[in-house]
C-alpha cells in the first residue's frame, strides 16, 4: 500500500471481511430498532395549534399557512437561510435542497403530505434563484411576517429573545455551541418544521434544527419527521393513519 493510501481500510481475506460484516449488520440493525422506536416517540408528541394568521408570498400572491398544505392533511416546511438583504442563498441550504427531486413531492403527496420551502427574502429574489437553479418545488416568501422568528430560524434579540435548537445564547455559550447564535444580527439559521392539519386549523407537530436536516435521506425519511409517520400498518401507536398502507419502498400503496 503506498503513502498515500496509508489510511485507507485494512486489507484483509473474505472471510475476515464477512466476519467484520456481520458483527457490524448487528450494530446496523439495533439502530434501525431504535430509529423505528424513536420515530414512535416523535409520533406521540403533543401538538402546538397555531393561532397567528401568516402572509407569506407565493407564484400565485398571498397565501396563508393553509394554503401551504395544498389540500392535504400534512405540511413539511423546510426553512431555507435567504436574508432580504442577500442576492442568492445559503449555499448550504442550497445544496440541502438540490436533493429534492420530483420523485419526492410524489411520493409525499402520496401520503397526504406536501413539502414547501420558506424563507425571508422578497419573493422576487426567491423567484430569481430558484429558476437559476432549475428548482420546481413550491418556495414561498415570509417577508414582512413573524414565521422566522417565531420558528426560531431567525434570531434577532431586538425581535424576540434568541432560541436555536431549543437552547438560548446562555445554554449555547455553556454547551460549546455558541456558533449558532454569534454574528450580525439577524442570524439566519436552518430547519425542518412539521405541520398537521384537522379541518380548518393548524398545528405544529415538530422542529429539528442544526444537524437534525442531516436524517432527512428520502421519502421515508421526511415522513418519519411527521405526526402521521410512514401511515404503515406496522407503525406505533396504532390508530393513527386511517387507512394504513402497506410497507411497500415503492410508494404504490
Amino acid at each position: 500500500m503506498t503513502e498515500n493510501n496509508a489510511n485507507l481500510p485494512q486489507v484483509v481475506s473474505r472471510d475476515e471481511w464477512q466476519d467484520a460484516r456481520k458483527e457490524l449488520l448487528a450494530r446496523e440493525k439495533e439502530l434501525t430498532r431504535q430509529r423505528d422506536a424513536l420515530n414512535a416517540e416523535r409520533r406521540r408528541l403533543p401538538m402546538v395549534r397555531v393561532e397567528k394568521d401568516y402572509v407569506f408570498e407565493g407564484p400565485d400572491g398571498q397565501a396563508s399557512l393553509l394554503d401551504l398544505f395544498e389540500g392535504h392533511h400534512q405540511l413539511i416546511v423546510y426553512h431555507f437561510m435567504f436574508d432580504p438583504s442577500w442576492e442568492e442563498g445559503c449555499q448550504s441550504c442550497t445544496a440541502w435542497v438540490d436533493h429534492i427531486a420530483r420523485g419526492h413531492l410524489t411520493h409525499l403527496h402520496a401520503r397526504d403530505t406536501s413539502f414547501a420551502v420558506v424563507s425571508r427574502a422578497p419573493l422576487e429574489k426567491i423567484e430569481a434563484y430558484k429558476a437559476s437553479k432549475g428548482w420546481t418545488f413550491p418556495w414561498y416568501s415570509s417577508y414582512g411576517s413573524d414565521f422566522n422568528y417565531d420558528f426560531h430560524v431567525t434570531l434577532d434579540e431586538s425581535v424576540a429573545p434568541i432560541e436555536y435548537n431549543y437552547r438560548t445564547r446562555a445554554e449555547h455559550e455553556q454547551a460549546g455551541t455558541s456558533y449558532y447564535v454569534e454574528g450580525e444580527q439577524p442570524v439566519e439559521q436552518p430547519g425542518l418544521s412539521c405541520f398537521l392539519r384537522d379541518d380548518e386549523s393548524a398545528f405544529h407537530t415538530y422542529s429539528t434544527y442544526g444537524r437534525g436536516g442531516e436524517t432527512v435521506g428520502g421519502s421515508y425519511y421526511f415522513l418519519d419527521l411527521t405526526a402521521l409517520g410512514r401511515q404503515e400498518g406496522w407503525e406505533e401507536p396504532k390508530g393513527r393513519s386511517g387507512d394504513a398502507h402497506g410497507a411497500i419502498p415503492a410508494f404504490s400503496s
